[in-house]
């Protein structure tokens, strides 16, 4: 399975089955936190085997159940977009080695999360990540449509990566962003206000970039 199809068969699950990740995927997520966290200027940790930030009413609320391991990403307000493209790094990887996974802001015990595994750096939010008892499913999309603006020739593989960046997940789905492309050079931009749509950005460039091949110049 290439990049693209690992990325259009992500989709976000809550519900986990009770087994364990294998030390060999460990090793994997692990050794990529930590080259994430010694290049980036963020911090990523991954923690296996804990219910504990998953048991809250919060965590019902946000209907998820079984959710033993997770990935906890640290940072400043000014480092959401980065937490974005980060995390979703570690999301592709997860899903390219047969894991689940789910962005989490809110609906966590951040406080126990921040008292047991704190970084020293704000934590901004947790990915949900085991095997997974269903894989997802599509949710409704934008089309390429709503989310671009071309003026002139775009580049190989431009569908390719706003496709990608369609099925990026967003806070409460609101997809605010706009792919920019003028004659052949590509920004990704937020579009209107909304929850997270720093890192959702982040989010983004990081599937359109992956899939497409194609660097995102900064506005």
């Amino acid at each position: 399975m290439d990049v693209t199809e690992v990325i259009s068969s992500r989709h976000s699950v809550r519900q986990y089955k009770d087994i364990p990740v294998e030390e060999e995927k460990r090793g994997i997520l692990d050794a990529l936190a930590k080259e994430i966290t010694e290049e980036s200027g963020i911090s990523a940790r991954i923690v296996y085997d804990e219910e504990k930030a998953f048991s809250s009413a919060m965590a019902r609320y946000g209907s998820f159940k079984g959710v033993r391991n997770y990935i906890c990403l640290f940072g400043d307000k000014k480092s959401d977009e980065k937490i974005g493209f980060y995390g979703q790094k570690l999301v592709i990887k997860a899903q390219e080695i047969g894991l689940n996974t789910c962005w989490v802001a809110l609906t966590f015990d951040k406080g126990f999360v921040k008292k047991n595994y704190g970084e020293g750096k704000p934590l901004r939010c947790v990915i949900a990540l085991g095997y997974g008892e269903t894989q997802g499913k599509e949710r409704k999309s934008k089309t390429e449509k709503d989310v671009t603006d071309i003026k002139g020739k775009t580049p190989e593989n431009f569908d390719v990566g706003v496709k990608a960046a369609l099925s990026a997940p967003t806070a409460v789905n609101q997809q605010k962003f706009r792919i920019i492309c003028k004659d052949e050079k590509v920004s990704i931009v937020k579009s209107g206000l909304g929850f997270y749509t720093d890192m959702d950005l982040g989010i983004v460039k990081y599937n359109f970039q992956t899939a497409s091949g194609i660097k995102v110049f900064e506005e």
